[in-house]
């Protein structure tokens, strides 16, 4: 990651290649080579809400050759992209596909869970449209997004002719209890390991949803359900079919076995379309080459940022890091394990107060998961500064350390408090850019950057505004992490005989393997049979498994500007930056704005 003299050395290239390349090809496959119009809708809906989709239009649909429509539906905090797989696949058998933002997701209007989580105008909205076949619309939503196509079902009754149900149920959080004609035509698309099935449907393990009450009832029998059995008659509508795939429940949206599910139903319930198999799906592609975009953006940092820092007006950032007085040997060792391992119980801690009380939508902190991520940084950086303060006190401070030894102050000058300014003022750049590159991916191909739960998106200007509340507390946690990391648990000893590789690498591990860890103990005992290893962290657990990729990149960017700068403040800053922007774009808003 050496960054020399010029701008547009390799790392950059590499990085523009994997911009401009990943975004195109991710584009091609999207509009299935140009055979489909992928459009940014916005139209309004209930009570002056502003409702944001994207709309698939196969080549040659018109009004005078309409095609049956699809409503599809994300699930909660995730927005209208996460639907790429089933919205692609539909589109390219002819279907004219609404991808629609839940109420508070992606593109429309607070708050969330506002107007039937936005279901009802979907279905009105492509019911409007003159291209499509009103007499052949299909509904599909993954997790809440089918209790918001369950509640458009239930107020236009007579607006759809199918309704695949992807990882969720009827009966739940606003949407009507199931019954044999209601809703018509439905798949339940519900996995094996699902981590909502007690939820959705009062069974807490989630092979056990078959002998439910709740789901006989739906499927009108008072046996055990059957899985790929065709329960009742599509032509009278009270058609009834369980797919139960062996995934968790949000790689329902990211599989093939999934998608193909819920494409056979709608093939099977809607007339028109083209025929095209289930098996030939090429969605994959998509997320695959806007992964690239996505780790180009990340390499781009790094070139950016080591040539800014060669400029007069930023090279006084630069110093040699001071002498190593870090821990070694046991204490190293009993440190590195409290590294990993304290994210998790005060991660634990942040859920059982999330969305209550100081963590409740407010006009500062307006989004549930963000606040409460917040809240967990704050507690890892109070406790982290607690145990580094004491440690430097009782055994550092004796030997001589102080502050510059852990890059917080500048070697026989102190606390600077203009370069520190420098340092947000270069971190901005570099995120500002990496921003840049991401609006002209939305705007030149109509993708963002992600992989299956991982996804950072464009800021609107509602979502930029909401970082001012987040961005102080993410920015703290951030200089703590970097002065544990940097001042207490740089490796090795004297210098840096391990390399940047190798000390990136093991900060990576510090910074990761506690998730690891939680991950194998909360899904082994799904993976075996039963429940979660803590069931009521079923939405807390799928959250976490962003945490893995955006420390990986932390671990990358507070490594490389250590080294660059000899201080924290570099790297600290663009983290805190980048992780607001990720979580605050990518996730629900609660309060009514």
């Amino acid at each position: 990651m050496n960054s020399n003299s010029k701008l547009f050395n390799l790392p950059m290239i590499v990085a523009l290649v994997l911009i401009l390349g990943g975004g195109w090809l991710a584009f091609l496959v999207q509009t299935g080579g140009g055979d489909i119009d992928v459009r940014d809708v916005r139209f309004m809906g209930a009570n002056g809400t502003m409702m944001s989709a994207l709309l698939y239009v196969p080549e040659g649909v018109t009004a005078k050759n309409k095609a049956p429509g699809i409503v599809a539906i994300h699930g909660y905090i995730n927005s209208r992209e996460t639907q790429d797989g089933f919205a692609i696949e539909y589109a390219r058998r002819g279907y004219v596909v609404l991808a629609l933002d839940q109420t508070g997701h992606g593109y429309s209007d607070p708050p969330a869970f506002g107007n039937g989580y936005g279901g009802i105008d979907g279905l009105k909205y492509i019911r409007s449209l003159d291209i499509v076949d009103v007499d052949n619309i299909g509904l599909e939503g993954h997790s809440m997004g089918g209790w918001a196509s369950a509640i458009a079902a239930a107020v236009v009754s007579d607006g759809y002719k199918s309704f695949v149900m992807a990882s969720s149920s009827t009966g739940t959080f606003g949407a009507p209890d199931g019954t044999p004609t209601y809703p018509r035509n439905m798949a339940l698309i519900f996995s094996e390991y699902d981590e909502f099935s007690g939820l959705m449907w009062g069974a807490p393990v989630p092979k056990d949803i078959i002998k439910t009450d709740k789901l006989k009832k739906l499927f009108n029998t008072t046996e055990t359900v059957e899985v790929g059995k065709l329960y009742g008659s599509i032509e009278d509508g009270t058609a009834r079919k369980l797919y139960s795939p062996s995934m968790i429940h949000p790689k329902v949206h990211f599989s093939t076995e999934g998608i193909g599910n819920a494409i056979e139903w709608m093939q099977a319930t809607l007339k028109g379309g083209n025929g095209l198999p289930p098996s030939d799906q090429t969605w994959y592609w998509k997320e695959f080459f806007t992964f690239l975009a996505l780790i180009g953006m990340v390499v781009l940092i790094f070139p950016l940022g080591g040539y800014l820092l060669q400029t007069d007006y930023f090279k006084e950032l630069q110093e040699e890091p001071a002498s190593q007085k870090s821990l070694s040997g046991w204490g190293w060792w009993v440190s590195a394990v409290i590294t990993i391992l304290l994210p998790v119980p005060m991660y634990i801690w942040a859920w059982t107060f999330h969305s209550k009380g100081i963590a409740a939508a407010s006009f500062f902190w307006p989004q549930w998961v963000t606040t409460t991520i917040m809240f967990w940084a704050l507690g890892v950086a109070v406790v982290s500064l607690v145990l580094f303060l004491l440690w430097h006190a009782l055994s550092n401070k004796k030997k001589g350390a102080n502050l510059s030894d852990y890059g917080v102050t500048w070697k026989n000058e102190g606390l600077k408090w203009g370069r520190i300014g420098k340092s947000f003022f270069l971190a901005l750049i570099v995120v500002f850019v990496a921003h840049l590159s991401l609006a002209f991916s939305d705007w030149a191909f109509q993708t963002d950057y992600r992989l299956w739960v991982m996804a950072i998106k464009p800021l609107d200007a509602l979502h930029f505004g909401m970082i001012f509340g987040y961005i102080i507390p993410f920015a703290f946690y951030f200089l703590v992490l970097g002065t544990v990391l940097h001042g207490q648990m740089r490796p090795g000893k004297d210098g840096f005989p391990h390399g940047i590789g190798k000390e990136t690498v093991i900060n990576i591990l510090l910074l990761v393997a506690g998730y690891f860890l939680f991950l194998a103990f909360h899904y082994g005992p799904l993976f075996g049979g039963g429940t979660l290893g803590i069931p009521d962290l079923n939405l807390a657990g799928i959250v976490m498994f962003q945490f893995i990729p955006i420390f990986t990149i932390v671990g990358l960017v507070t490594t490389y500007f250590y080294r660059k700068t000899g201080h924290i403040y570099v790297g600290a800053f663009i983290c805190a930056m980048l992780v607001t922007w990720t979580v605050v774009a990518g996730t629900a808003t609660h309060y009514p704005f």
